[in-house]
């Protein structure tokens, strides 16, 4: 274990999977924009650096896990940036969820400078972070994915190289295109149930068993069922990462009519329910729509 590692966003993310490097025995120097979240790694023996460039004037290895595509562009790229702290032959790993065509342009910027890049974006939320156990979507050179591999096997278990700069990105963008009309799809299902006079619950239970069982399914009954939305992927977001869905078709010049739908129904979300809510929330827009309603109440509240 002789490269020196970095991570730079700590987070409901981040710093589970920071923290799992750390117990595999590689040495962490960290910064997140918040002091206080650097905390966890500090205990465990991780050194806190006041920057972005300061991580990569350390390290060898820089992961970074932030919010947006603006947030990757100012930790890699911005005046503080890893990008002026990192040498020839430094790996930047961005595992956030991001466009691709900004992930190009970055790595493209970091090449000037023989600094090289994956994109690494992942499924699994907090807990597969926490479990050690993401799906991990890789783009970049062979090579480097391969330097990068022994860190990857810590951090996920489905681990899959999918193609040049950028192809990481797009495969987290097509699973956030099948999440969110799934979530729809099992939303209207839930509500035709309860429509038309027959308990969601046993329906759900039959359709498992189907053509049409889903982990959406599986996972999300309860919580539309109950209106338990505390936990899990928060609605702003997939709110976000259907936005980088469609800024993608844009720029391809293709149509995604149900992505836009479900775009929509988030936005509408959005405008009326806290942003902390769990993504599955979208059926409250679509019980809106038929003022039909799955839940007894609402149980939430604003974070």
């Amino acid at each position: 274990m002789s490269e020196k590692i970095g991570f730079i966003g700590l987070g409901i993310m981040g710093c589970p999977m920071a923290l799992n490097l750390c117990k595999a025995g590689y040495t962490l120097w960290v910064h997140a924009r918040r002091p206080e979240m650097m905390l966890p790694l500090i205990e465990v023996g991780a050194t806190a650096c006041s920057s972005p460039k300061a991580v990569a004037a350390q390290t060898d290895i820089i992961f970074t896990m932030v919010s947006d595509t603006p947030d990757v562009e100012e930790v890699i790229l911005g005046e503080n940036g890893v990008m002026h702290g990192a040498s020839a032959d430094n790996l930047i790993i961005d595992m956030s969820s991001i466009a691709a065509s900004s992930t190009r342009r970055m790595a493209a910027t970091l090449a000037e400078k023989d600094i090289e890049m994956l994109d690494a974006p992942v499924s699994g939320g907090d807990k597969g972070a926490i479990a050690g156990t993401l799906s991990i979507m890789v783009g970049g050179k062979a090579a480097q994915f391969e330097r990068a591999r022994p860190l990857f096997e810590v951090l996920g278990e489905n681990i899959v190289h999918i193609g040049d700069h950028g192809a990481g990105q797009i495969a987290k963008t097509c699973n956030q295109v099948l999440v969110s009309q799934t979530i729809a799809a099992v939303g209207e299902a839930l509500l035709l149930a309860k429509a038309a006079g027959v308990e969601p619950a046993n329906v759900r239970k039959a359709l498992l068993g189907g053509f049409a069982g889903s982990r959406i399914l599986e996972v999300h009954r309860q919580r539309m069922l109950e209106h338990h939305f505390q936990t899990g992927f928060k609605t702003k977001h997939c709110h976000k990462d259907m936005r980088v869905a469609m800024q993608t078709a844009h720029e391809l010049g293709i149509a995604l009519p149900g992505t836009a739908l479900a775009t929509q129904y988030l936005s509408a979300l959005m405008g009326t329910r806290p942003r902390s809510l769990d993504s599955a929330a979208m059926v409250l827009a679509l019980e809106q729509l038929s003022d039909v309603h799955l839940g007894k109440g609402e149980r939430f509240k604003e974070e």
